[in-house]
């Protein structure tokens, strides 16, 4: 029997999640679909446009995390770059939006609806929705998502047998297909890939529904507004604040980490 506590929550607290678990199929296989279909100028534009991208988060050596996705703060991606108006060298505002839009149309039609469904009865309580993919040998180096006003919820898509976990506070925890995972991120943590394979997940990030959502959406709006002028290609997913201190590893009882982390380059 799973035991939750502060940080690793219940997913049943959040009912829903279960529009997107209930889907999980169907959302893996747009995911496949699109990984396999997608011309080399489709999946290039993906990567460069509908990722967000951090600057503060870290990896070892050279396996990396790729991630991209339809909404992002509550808007469809089409309508975040428009607000944003952010500025691509390939492309420019209006141009990246058309795209986006073809591209969700084309490809993600039945994740989209489930997306309205929720923000439709829960008064756009989703706020971010991409898929995540950690690439064989990943490590990432301990940090945190200054999100508190957000869980994050991962739906497992495709996690292979092996070493493929998350390492917060003093648990290390597991993804599995068609389930939720949801953890408070603002708590410091560092995931890792040791297998083989590929893992993916949909990141699904939601407004704590404890919390007063006029207070979380002006937290929100705030927060985006320094994010995206810091890095407007995070797409307010990341920010500076996400980089672990070093309080952070003694106050978690991660103190031995400190050195293993230094050593992540």
């Amino acid at each position: 029997m799973e035991s939750f506590n502060e940080y690793h929550i219940d997913p049943k607290q959040f009912p829903f999640l279960k529009n997107f678990q209930d889907n999980w199929q169907v959302i893996r296989d747009e995911y496949t679909s699109f990984i396999n279909n997608a011309s080399n100028e489709e999946l290039k534009f993906t990567y460069d446009v509908l990722g967000p991208k951090s600057q503060t988060i870290k990896t070892k050596g050279k396996s990396k995390y790729s991630a991209f996705g339809i909404l992002f703060q509550g808007m469809f991606i089409e309508k975040y770059i428009q607000a944003h108006q952010i500025k691509y060298p390939d492309y420019g505002p209006d141009e990246a939006s058309k795209k986006a839009l073809v591209l969700r149309e084309k490809y993600f039609t039945n994740l989209a609806n489930v997306i309205k469904d929720v923000n439709l009865i829960e008064d756009d309580i989703i706020r971010n929705v991409y898929y995540g993919t950690f690439h064989p040998g990943l490590d990432i180096k301990l940090h945190v998502n200054y999100n508190p006003h957000t869980n994050r919820g991962y739906l497992g898509l495709i996690v292979p047998e092996g070493d493929v976990a998350m390492k917060i506070c003093h648990d290390q925890l597991y993804w599995h297909e068609g389930k939720f995972l949801v953890l408070d991120h603002s708590y410091p943590h560092c995931p890792h890939n040791y297998t083989s394979y590929d893992r993916t997940v949909l990141v699904v990030d939601f407004f704590k529904p404890d919390k007063p959502r006029d207070e979380v959406i002006e937290f929100e709006k705030e927060q985006v507004t320094q994010r995206m002028q810091d890095n407007p290609y995070s797409l307010g997913v990341f920010g500076k604040s996400d980089k672990a201190k070093e309080e952070d590893f003694i106050k978690y009882g991660l103190a031995h980490q400190l050195e293993w982390d230094k050593a992540l380059i």
